[in-house]
């Protein structure tokens, strides 16, 4: 068993130690929206809303165009996308800023995303769980994913943060005592959990650290065996050159 596999399970056991609470389950649908006599939704819990344009400003009806599509399996629209329109008549331009979907057909919004003005993602947030609250967030910078913050125990509030770094996992942040604080800090190279530290008495430092020994001794060798390579090449052309100059001065010689 590698040295970093037996990490979350000391992290696990320290928990339980320390009377951590347990995450709930995520809950099923408990209520679906209302319809009219023709099947159309009432109130769908729009989640593009509230748009503002890059200074800030609410934008207007007239600044934006709304299209519902059906998705598969969906008898009604389930997707709304809103575009924001720029210019009139035939010169006008669309881009889209917003794109909201029913992902369990219950009747009710619960993933949305939105882009900026170049179409690059800005930011997502989704009901997991569809009990009609926002539990997951992805935040995005130039388009790449650069954070995801999770709600495990569904109170609203976010109880882990992954940080993503040139679009891979850096690091994570969790709060397993669900008091609003983490307490739980994990670092990643290279995709790879390298440590982990543990604040046991609250007060937001890390009393612990738990490294993967191995994983340490095998980017050690790494760099040894990196090393030992950049020094043979040296070698090797020091001889090339050191050659080279015995011909010319052979040659030399022999003029």
């Amino acid at each position: 068993m590698k040295a970093y596999q037996t990490l979350a399970p000391l992290v696990i056991a320290s928990l339980f130690a320390c009377g951590g609470p347990s995450v709930p389950t995520a809950r099923a649908p408990q209520i679906k929206a209302q319809q009219r006599k023709d099947g159309t939704i009432i109130d769908d819990k729009a989640l593009c809303k509230g748009l503002k344009d890059k200074n800030g400003q609410l934008l207007k009806d007239t600044d934006i165009e709304v299209s519902e599509t059906a998705g598969p399996g969906a008898v009604q629209p389930n997707v709304r996308r809103v575009f924001r329109v720029f210019g009139k008549g035939p010169l006008a331009r669309k881009i889209l800023i917003c794109r909201e979907v029913d992902t369990n057909l219950d009747g009710f919004k619960d993933v949305v995303r939105t882009y900026d003005t170049e179409g690059q993602s800005k930011e997502e947030r989704a009901d997991t769980n569809y009990d009609g609250r926002i539990d997951t967030w992805n935040l995005f910078a130039k388009g790449r994913l650069a954070e995801v913050r999770l709600d495990r125990n569904h109170d609203t509030r976010p109880d882990e943060w992954k940080i993503y770094v040139s679009g891979k996992l850096s690091r994570i942040k969790r709060d397993s005592d669900f008091n609003g604080e983490p307490d739980i800090w994990e670092m990643y190279r290279k995709g790879r959990l390298e440590r982990m530290g543990i604040d046991k008495t609250a007060d937001r430092r890390v009393d612990q650290w738990l490294y993967d020994t191995e994983w340490r001794r095998e980017l050690k060798d790494a760099r040894e065996r990196k090393l030992k390579d950049n020094e043979r090449k040296r070698k090797a052309k020091e001889e090339k050159l050191r050659k080279a100059a015995e011909k010319i001065a052979a040659e030399s010689s022999a003029e």
